[in-house]
């Protein structure tokens, strides 16, 4: 099965009500833990990359290990979507490259760090929009700033410095046509979320539902949604490491905007997590080991399984042959004719 398109797959997602987890990649051990989850989970699934992710493996190398999946893994739907693009020029490249999918987040200027203000974010997301529909690539934008900063990118804080306005994002969503939209409602990237449970005074999932009520034709997204689970910073703990107590957004929580509208939820660093305390246990107990299949098996294993289990807890698990998949060709003239257009003022128009 040829790469789809992750509108296609969000769409399918509404329909079934339930989320589908992005999940980072940076090598071929990651991309592998993700497909093996979903064969055994019969899940759809997104596969993102970051810039530095891109930087990282190199952008050939990370293409043509997607596109193994897709030829290994022909019975599950599989998007590759571009995470936190900084500009025009990012997405772009991500798109000529042959990403089926790509965020503008245009809430930071290119820096990755620095708040932009709203008719900046209009601008450079509506053109991104332009571009990648014309092409039949979905598109992402964001409204809103998390907190936290990971992989390079984010503007810091606690994630409560600017959290989304319902207003804006309806504004927001109407002049870009975005497929997808990522809001701030608390959350952050990184392991260090919570120095606590988060409660309602700082997760604000009633702000989240009001969106979703407003925009019920705009697929929502959470960002900075690992759970960093106690046991994963354990295994890490145990063997050397000296992570800090910290607490990530809880499964039923994720749950409940899964419920009010968020089909897709973004995870990566308890993927890290469990990796590296796979590898750190390895390490520990024999030392002698020098292969790095002794150790990156373990490792792939251990993401595997955090992985399944997001994808049964999300709800996209038994989903991925629900429907045939669509080709970009399609879905660029479904954007073209307007079936594709999730603007508000047209929401009883299609």
């Amino acid at each position: 099965m040829p790469l789809v398109s992750m509108r296609q797959l969000l769409d399918e997602a509404a329909k079934g009500g339930y989320g589908v987890g992005a999940f980072n990649v940076n090598n071929m051990e990651q991309i592998q833990s993700i497909m093996e989850a979903a064969r055994a989970t019969k899940s759809p699934v997104i596969i993102q990359a970051s810039r530095g992710a891109r930087q990282y493996s190199q952008d050939k190398f990370l293409y043509h290990l997607m596109l193994a999946a897709a030829d290994l893994y022909p019975e599950i739907p599989v998007a590759m979507h571009q995470d936190h693009g900084n500009s025009f020029e990012t997405c772009k490249s991500a798109i000529e490259l042959g990403f089926t999918s790509v965020m503008m987040d245009g809430s930071l200027k290119a820096d990755g760090k620095t708040p932009t203000d709203f008719e900046e974010n209009v601008e450079v997301t509506r053109r991104v929009v332009e571009f990648a529909h014309e092409r039949g690539v979905t598109v992402e934008g964001e409204i809103g700033v998390l907190g936290g900063i990971e992989d390079g990118h984010g503007a810091g804080g606690t994630g409560l410095e600017h959290v989304t306005d319902p207003d804006q994002a309806v504004e927001f969503a109407e002049r870009t046509g975005v497929d997808a939209l990522a809001i701030a409602i608390g959350t952050s990237h990184g392991a260090y979320k919570f120095s606590k449970k988060p409660d309602g005074k700082v997760l604000k999932m009633d702000l989240l539902i009001e969106i979703h009520n407003r925009l019920p034709r705009t697929h929502l997204v959470m960002h900075g949604s690992s759970s960093v689970p106690k046991d994963l910073q354990d295994v890490i703990n145990q063997y050397g490491g000296h992570l800090k107590p910290t607490w990530g957004v809880p499964v039923e929580e994720i749950q409940l905007g899964i419920k009010n509208g968020v089909r897709k939820i973004n995870v990566d660093t308890d993927s890290r997590l469990a990796i590296t305390g796979a590898i750190r246990k390895v390490f520990a107990e024999t030392p002698e080991k020098f292969d790095p299949r002794d150790y990156l098996k373990p490792a792939r294993e251990a993401m595997q399984k955090v992985v399944a289990e997001r994808m049964t807890q999300f709800g996209q698990a038994g989903h991925a042959g629900d429907y045939s998949p669509k080709t970009i060709e399609e879905m660029r003239e479904g954007y073209a004719d307007g079936a594709l257009d999730t603007r508000p003022s047209l929401a009883g128009a299609h």
